[in-house]
């Protein structure tokens, strides 16, 4: 795929200075401009339409998360801020993810390369349009292999070596042979998101979600863990 166009809102000129250099350093990207006015750069972001917008949320007239709510669909979110408090709002608006300031460049690329990644995978799923959606899958339990519609499916869990299914439509869980992993590549992620190293939740059966991190689902609480918060967060934003 092309370059990613990105745009650098920050009230602190050094700070600026530094992403300038950083984005400069990734050949994926493409500066298309720096702002310390988060009013004007919010013009100018609506006009350009960038892919990624580097954007500090403590901010004068216009703070991060206001002007997050502002930007055009399409476009994605990675914060900016020396503020750690800032990082479970952050996942309410399609951040892509959160830097800490002071930021070094590997965590500012592995942050750029989650954006190439997410427009990549966008990319693809756009090019098979005309494919019909995956409905159901086959898992093996006591040696039988059973049909499971993923509409009922209401999150996974894994138990060592084991992985139980837990449905809408029975009370005891459907227990495979499979790690989570296997378990994770098995299920569309569109629908399905790895929570935690234990849990994998169905969005269609999501209930709530807590402000310390905990997804109500089915009346069971399940424990977003601190690696999987940031994705969690774009999971529960995808544009329609």
């Amino acid at each position: 795929m092309n370059k990613l166009r990105c745009i650098v809102v920050d009230d602190e000129p050094l700070a600026v200075k530094m992403l300038e250099g950083y984005v400069a350093r990734t050949p994926f990207l493409e500066l298309a401009g720096c702002f310390n006015d988060p009013v004007l750069a919010l013009a100018e972001i609506r006009v350009r339409a960038p892919e990624i917008v580097f954007l500090d949320i403590q901010m004068p007239d216009l703070d991060g998360l206001e002007l997050s709510r502002m930007l055009p669909p399409q476009t994605r979110i990675i914060f900016t801020t020396a503020f750690k408090q800032y990082a479970f709002e952050s996942y309410e608006v399609s951040a892509l993810d959160f830097l800490l300031k002071p930021i070094r460049y590997q965590k500012f690329l592995e942050a750029a390369t989650k954006a190439q990644e997410w427009f990549a995978l966008k990319e693809a799923a756009s090019g098979q349009a005309g494919v019909p959606a995956q409905t159901d899958i086959f898992l093996k339990s006591d040696g039988v292999l059973q049909k499971v519609a993923l509409s009922d499916i209401l999150y996974v869990e894994g138990m060592k070596d084991y992985v139980m299914f837990r449905l809408k439509s029975r009370r005891e869980p459907l227990v495979t042979h499979l790690t989570m992993k296997a378990a994770e590549e098995l299920l569309p992620s569109d629908d399905f998101m790895r929570i935690h190293r234990s849990y994998i939740v169905s969005r269609q059966h999501i209930q709530s979600v807590s402000p310390t991190g905990d997804v109500k689902v089915d009346d069971k609480l399940l424990h977003i863990s601190d690696a999987y918060r940031a994705a969690f967060g774009q999971f529960m934003h995808l544009p329609v």
